[in-house]
């Protein structure tokens, strides 16, 4: 049974439509493209193109079917071409301040100096670009409406015709250009995990820096922006057309970028990597909810997974790290002693490293769950330290960690000061380096509330014990020479004083400080607070005591021969002696005398 006269008519009428513009057959259809012209053309052609579906529906005849399914082919091929140019015609590199995250960003981010970012911090403010904001999402209009209307025409009847899969290809390989362009503009590079991890680490940080700034505008613009346009132009027609074409665009730059990311969760771990890392955790962290937004179909879990699993790893890294610099802190072998007794490159290393991680706190008391797992009062290893963590159970797990590399620091420093011939200056070098660790703890509000008061009091206490051992170590015996046992002389008819021992002490006094102030004016003290109180400490139970000593015995020594060989020294020379103690340089090889 043949279709009614009308209809016949009604297919001709739209196969000569379909056939003028075959561009295999038509110099002119090659070279003109209907969606470039007047709507009225446009129109025509659509129709043309949905008379010939509606006519295949009653085609009986073999003749008819082929003549239809020829004129849908070329009809079909044809539109396939005008997508095309649509798309790319409306395809324009994303404006600079398009590309801008309007979120907070970490202040080290902007250390990037990459021209598109200063270029974005630039035009950021002339921005006039159309978006809808949902919570920290930006979806930009790509393509204007009438572009999207005539590409959603197009999708139609290539679906309907049984073309989505063409369709598809042609829409993904076209935005997914216009992606790869933005990608260059953010300076996200087309590297493997392989060629990540082979990077060295001061390259990979401006890296990270990069990544986390690019990141955020990726899913919160580019990809979300991308989404919104699948939706606009494939939403209902037919299952999840939108989503499919919106996972062919972006699933292989959306593993690209999260693929940096993944290469730095299980590279190599060491100290220096573990600040980037909780960097690009926080980062990470923070796009999690933007991620499940945007990659919300089944289609995509695959992406959604990959960040998770990523921030998991991220998180396990920073714990590795942490327990591994433990271990290399209470490990570090170097035995050189560092000269004058001044603070170790190894304490100023470890605490300036501790202060930045209390500038984490809040990312890394999410990470750190439990207390360190070494260091026990019942501990029988000679080479680790005791600490009893019961007494510090108000203490979160993060807290424990940090007191127990201050705890684990101090018993290696124990050990280098085993290196010092001297045990003055071994005390000294105590003296220095837990001050230099009191000081750290104090100078961070952050680090300070999370030690303590009560850690920060026994700390206190040590280098301030480290300071009285040095005076015991070093002036007993200096003190023992004015001392009036051994001088006197029982029985005698003479002033009842040995001037031969007179002698010999006050000349075994001025040899015993003379070394005293030849050797330790090498010696350093970095802080000047510090040093000046210790000056004083040592002024005040020596000059009063050489005082009175000289007041006691100088008429004695000064009635016989020579009395400058023994009183070689004022009171006031031995008070201007203490001040070079502990300035880190050799003076004078003899004390400045106030006579000369």
């Amino acid at each position: 049974m043949e279709p009614p006269g009308n209809d016949v008519v009604a297919f001709e009428s739209a196969e000569k439509i379909i056939l003028r513009w075959d561009s295999t057959a038509s110099e002119d259809a090659r070279e003109k493209m209907i969606f470039a012209g007047d709507r009225y053309e446009i129109e025509r052609y659509l129709q043309a193109v949905d008379e010939i579906q509606r006519s295949m529906e009653f085609a009986t005849l073999s003749d008819d079917q082929n003549k239809a399914n020829s004129a849908i082919q070329i009809a079909m091929a044809r539109l396939e071409d005008e997508f095309r140019n649509i798309l790319i015609a409306h395809t324009t590199p994303m404006e600079a301040e398009s590309l801008t995250d309007s979120s907070p960003l970490p202040e080290e981010d902007y250390e990037d100096d990459s021209p598109l970012t200063k270029d974005l911090e630039h035009q950021e403010s002339n921005s006039t670009c159309s978006y809808r904001s949902t919570n920290s999402i930006r979806e930009i209009d790509l393509m204007p409406s009438d572009a999207i209307y005539d590409l959603r025409c197009i999708a139609e009847r290539m679906i309907l015709a049984g073309y989505l899969r063409e369709c598809i290809q042609v829409y993904g390989s076209v935005r997914k250009s216009a992606v790869d362009s933005s990608f260059r503009k953010l300076g996200i590079e087309k590297l493997s995990i392989g060629d990540i991890q082979r990077l060295e680490w001061e390259i990979l940080e401006t890296k990270i820096r990069r990544w986390i700034r690019a990141a955020k505008v990726c899913v919160r613009i580019l990809f979300a922006s991308e989404k919104k346009l699948c939706e606009q132009i494939f939403e209902g027609l037919g299952t999840a057309t939108d989503d499919a074409c919106f996972m062919e665009t972006i699933k292989g730059p959306a593993i690209q970028l999260f693929n940096f990311a993944e290469a730095i969760s299980i590279s190599r771990r060491s100290p220096e990597k573990l600040f980037k890392i909780l960097d690009l955790h926080d980062a990470l962290s923070d796009l999690l909810v933007d991620i499940e937004v945007v990659f919300d179909s089944k289609s995509s879990e695959s992406i959604r997974v990959q960040a998770v699993e990523i921030l998991s790893r991220l998180a396990e890294a920073a714990r590795g790290i942490l327990s591994e610099f433990e271990n290399a802190v209470l490990r570090e072998p170097s035995k050189v002693p560092v000269p004058g007794g001044t603070i170790h490159p190894l304490t100023r290393y470890v605490m300036n490293y501790i202060s930045l991680i209390s500038d984490y706190k809040q990312t890394m008391s999410e990470l750190i769950v439990s207390k360190p797992s070494t260091g026990s009062r019942y501990s029988s290893d000679p080479n680790t330290p005791d600490m009893d963590f019961a007494e510090l159970e108000s203490h979160t797990p993060l807290a424990l960690h940090l007191i127990w590399i201050a705890v684990i620091l101090q018993f290696n420093l124990e050990g280098k000061s085993k290196c010092y011939r001297d045990t003055s200056l071994a005390h000294i070098f105590m003296m220095n380096n837990v001050h230099y660790i009191v000081q750290k703890i104090k100078g961070s509000p952050e680090l300070r509330e999370m030690v303590g008061d009560d850690c920060l009091r026994k700390l206190t206490g040590k280098f301030r014990q480290a300071a009285t051992n040095y005076q015991r170590s070093t002036w007993v015996n200096v003190l023992h020479c004015l001392r009036d046992e051994g001088l006197h002389v029982k029985g005698s008819f003479s002033s009842g004083v040995s001037k031969s021992a007179l002698r010999e002490r006050f000349k075994t006094f001025n040899a015993m400080f003379e070394e005293v102030h030849r050797t330790q004016s090498t010696w350093l003290i970095p802080d000047t607070q510090l040093r000046e109180e210790l000056r004083i400490s040592v002024s005040e139970k020596l000059i009063p005591a050489y005082r009175s000593f000289l007041g006691r015995f100088r008429s004695h020594i000064e009635s016989g021969r020579h009395p400058e060989n023994y009183i070689k020294y004022s009171g006031e020379d031995i008070e201007t002696a203490v001040l070079d103690f502990f300035e880190g340089y050799q003076v004078s090889q003899h004390i400045r005398r106030r006579s000369e």
